[in-house]
């Protein structure tokens, strides 16, 4: 075997062959299927009393770009020089502007201020990462990356029944789906690469042992083809089409091809079948991703949090706080956020605790009470003394001795 190709078997594994990880392919789930899962997820799904972790996470997420933009690069690459690409490869390099505005978005959405206000996990392998990140890695993974918004609104639904949600969380969860898709778009796209690099080099291999190449071929032995971890299986299913009409010297190789497959329990025609269905699954997910990026994007994510806040369903008990505007709405939330974290008390319980107190409040607010028409009302005309006021006197009346406060 000449030099140059004893080179190309022995090359050793690419960034691609090394970063072998499953893409996020779990079992499809129905809609009730969904809803038991997001339960048993609360139940198991302890909350650190420590931040998440910042570095690996934003270092995880700049690495996903990186490798993203490198596959991009060897796709386009194979494009100029008329090589086959999958059809999964052709969506990802002729949509990649998707992934870049949504690379865009993370960056700028999810700051690490904001990021360290998450609740994190405390055990399993999301550990040290945002509660909101496991909701979202079970989503995508259960659902094949399709969003389907009334799905979600179901999922995180249900998961609330067992532990209430913050409502940074709910706000963080258009972004944290985005980071949970790049990433099974970087598995995806490490993939797709890897196959079409075993693919190239099969067919390499295959000219050269067939006479279609300059260089030749000394030895059809095949114990050292394929990459340096073994052969891939892009590279046999390549290896065996090509092969197996073609003359003796093929025959022979296409033989050992053969024993070698045996060997490990399995056939050629079996690893041709299932690599087929492996392209397939791809095609579909990555036809899923750049539909789900885009339907993200343009998702109006307000009427979401506002649909999935246990705190605004709370404070909704009240018939006024339905008639105000979505910014006066928001100003409560953001109190009741505010207090949540000053009393060390859930939002929920502060909400309860809020729309309670307001009914029965008399004092120094009574005569703007009595003008504005009710308890809550003074945001609704947008005052905001008003509102000061009866927050701080349920705030009062609801938060622990002074002694113990976290000011």
């Amino acid at each position: 075997m000449k030099p140059a190709f004893r080179h190309l078997l022995h090359a050793g594994p690419s960034r691609f062959e090394q970063d072998d990880q499953e893409p996020l392919w779990s079992e499809l789930f129905s809609p009730e299927r969904l809803e038991q899962h997001a339960r048993s997820l609360a139940a198991a799904q302890p909350v650190s009393t420590r931040p998440p972790r910042w570095r690996s996470f934003a270092n995880r997420n700049a690495e996903n770009a990186d490798v993203l933009r490198e596959a991009y690069g060897a796709i386009s690459d194979a494009v100029k020089s008329k090589r086959l690409i999958t059809p999964a490869a052709d969506w990802l390099v002729n949509n990649f502007h998707v992934v870049e505005d949504q690379l865009r978005d993370i960056r700028t959405l999810l700051p690490r201020r904001f990021y360290a206000r998450l609740p994190a996990l405390d055990a399993g392998p999301l550990a040290g990462l945002p509660r909101v990140y496991g909701i979202a890695w079970a989503f995508v993974a259960h659902t094949d990356s399709r969003f389907d918004p009334d799905l979600l609104l179901r999922f995180v639904a249900a998961y609330q029944k067992d532990d209430p949600l913050e409502l940074a969380e709910l706000w963080a969860l258009p972004t944290v789906l985005r980071i949970v898709m790049i990433e099974n778009a970087r598995r995806l796209a490490v993939r797709i690469v890897a196959s079409m690099k075993g693919r190239e080099q099969a067919d390499r291999y295959a000219n050269a042992l067939t006479g279609l190449a300059t260089d030749t071929v000394d030895d059809v032995s095949l114990v050292s083809a394929g990459t340096a971890s073994g052969w891939s299986r892009a590279f046999t299913v390549q290896l065996f089409q090509r092969l197996r009409h073609r003359d003796a010297a093929a025959a022979v190789a296409l033989q050992e091809l053969s024993q070698r497959l045996a060997a490990e329990g399995t056939s050629a025609e079996a690893v041709v079948q299932m690599e087929i269905g492996r392209q397939a699954a791809a095609d579909l997910s990555v036809r899923n991703l750049i539909t789900s990026m885009r339907l993200l994007s343009a998702y109006e994510w307000p009427d979401f949090v506002e649909a999935a806040s246990l705190v605004n369903h709370a404070l909704s008990r009240h018939p006024l706080f339905a008639r105000m505007d979505f910014i006066t709405r928001d100003r409560y939330r953001s109190a009741i956020e505010d207090l949540a974290r000053r009393s060390q008390r859930t939002e929920l319980d502060v909400a309860d605790a809020v729309v309670a107190k307001t009914a029965a409040m008399a004092g120094p607010c009574s005569s703007a009470r009595s003008v504005i028409g009710g308890p809550i009302g003074g945001a609704c005309c947008n005052d905001r003394l008003t509102m000061h006021c009866r927050f701080m006197r349920a705030r009062s009346s609801s938060l622990p001795p002074a002694s113990s406060r976290c000011f």
